[in-house]
């Protein structure tokens, strides 16, 4: 009997095997001009990323994690102030707070569509709240006009959401990360926009911020004689940059591609499994196809027996993780969403390159296992 061919979780390298040549070429280009440290390359990627999101700053860091770290601190967040975050989310999300000297408060989600909402941040909001960060789970958007018109400046972590679409304040589409006050990439190779290893961005309407990014990237300095604030050494690599303006053209069609394979799993997998509802007014990227079920662990056992890799990814939401302990020693929220999704969640293969067929084997799979 023919053993199946796995199925991964992520299948990155597929959707740039045609680039391949000119991804060679652009590195070359790098290596032949020497300048590997911000330059040319770096400039020119954060002028194509910014037009291509549609905002008039983009700046290119070291990874997402510092992008937000930095992003906060551009906002003024500092010691003595509490910044709003999911905990159900990647740790980094609350993990870039601390260094800010600001105290992490957790936060719940909507069951549905698995972000934050004006509700869910309102419940936990002080008069020490400076900022809330908003997390674009698995490529969904949260709202964010709702969630400023509460009276603090919003952070969107677009990690997982480079492409995605939601509704502004006036009503009209923007891009995921462009939605609030500042928004903040990562280009680490799983994402929708991916580099060949660590890489992000932070991106702004606002000149003023931006340039205090662009101060706290660079060792907290415009230039190597005089520094203006404690910074980070936190630039997007030369050759990265490179590479991520390669793909970038592409990412329409990889996106549109994630939209077809989404709701060709709303088709193929049985009613049993809760499965991703969009925000309203909202065109989700799709990083991720994440479903629900009360045995979640036995799902993925017997799809892992079946050659498809599925996987959990925040069993123990964030405020229960140890490093969070001295900041929730005073009682967390009741996060009853959190604690549902965190038990019960399941990330099913999802790619730039999966096909019918995969989507029809991991539905008739998912319909012998439940």
């Amino acid at each position: 009997m023919t053993t199946p061919t796995k199925i991964p979780v992520f299948d990155t390298r597929t959707p740039v095997l045609p680039l391949r040549e000119e991804i060679d070429a652009a590195v070359a280009r790098v290596l032949d001009s020497g300048a590997f440290v911000l330059g040319p390359e770096v400039s020119a990627f954060e002028e194509a990323f910014a037009a291509s999101v549609g905002t008039q700053h983009a700046i290119g860091v070291a990874n997402g994690t510092e992008a937000i770290t930095i992003a906060l601190r551009a906002l003024g967040v500092g010691p003595g102030d509490e910044v709003i975050v999911p905990s159900f989310t990647f740790y980094a999300s609350a993990e870039a707070i601390p260094p800010t000297g600001a105290t992490p408060v957790f936060c719940d989600v909507d069951e549905a569509t698995r972000c934050v909402t004006a509700e869910t941040v309102k419940a936990v909001m002080t008069p020490r709240t400076k900022a809330v960060v908003a997390v674009h789970l698995f490529g969904n958007v949260a709202p964010i006009a709702e969630i400023e018109a509460l009276g603090v400046p919003v952070l969107e972590d677009a990690a997982q959401a480079t492409g995605a679409t939601g509704p502004r304040a006036d009503g009209t589409p923007g891009q995921a990360g462009t939605l609030g006050t500042i928004g903040t990439f990562s280009f680490y190779p799983s994402k929708n926009l991916g580099a060949f290893g660590d890489g992000g961005a932070i991106v702004t309407d606002d000149a003023a911020i931006a340039e205090q990014v662009r101060i706290l990237r660079l060792h907290g300095s415009h230039a190597k004689d005089t520094y203006l604030e404690v910074g980070y050494n936190s630039r997007l690599d030369a050759i990265q940059a490179a590479i991520l303006g390669v793909q970038l053209p592409h990412l329409p069609a990889w996106l549109a591609h994630r939209r077809a394979a989404g709701a060709r799993y709303l088709e193929a997998l049985p009613e049993a499994v809760g499965q991703p509802v969009p925000g309203p007014g909202t065109d989700p990227a799709w990083n991720l196809w994440v479903i629900t079920h009360p045995e979640a662990d036995r799902l993925a056992e017997g799809l892992a027996d079946r050659g498809i890799e599925a996987r959990a990814y925040y069993r123990r939401p964030v405020h229960l993780q140890p490093a969070m302990e001295p900041f929730t020693r005073g009682g967390v929220a009741p996060l009853p969403a959190t604690d549902l999704l965190a038990a019960q969640h399941l990330a099913l293969p999802m790619s730039a390159a999966i096909t019918d067929e995969q989507i029809a084997r991991i539905g008739d799979a998912l319909h012998q296992l439940v």
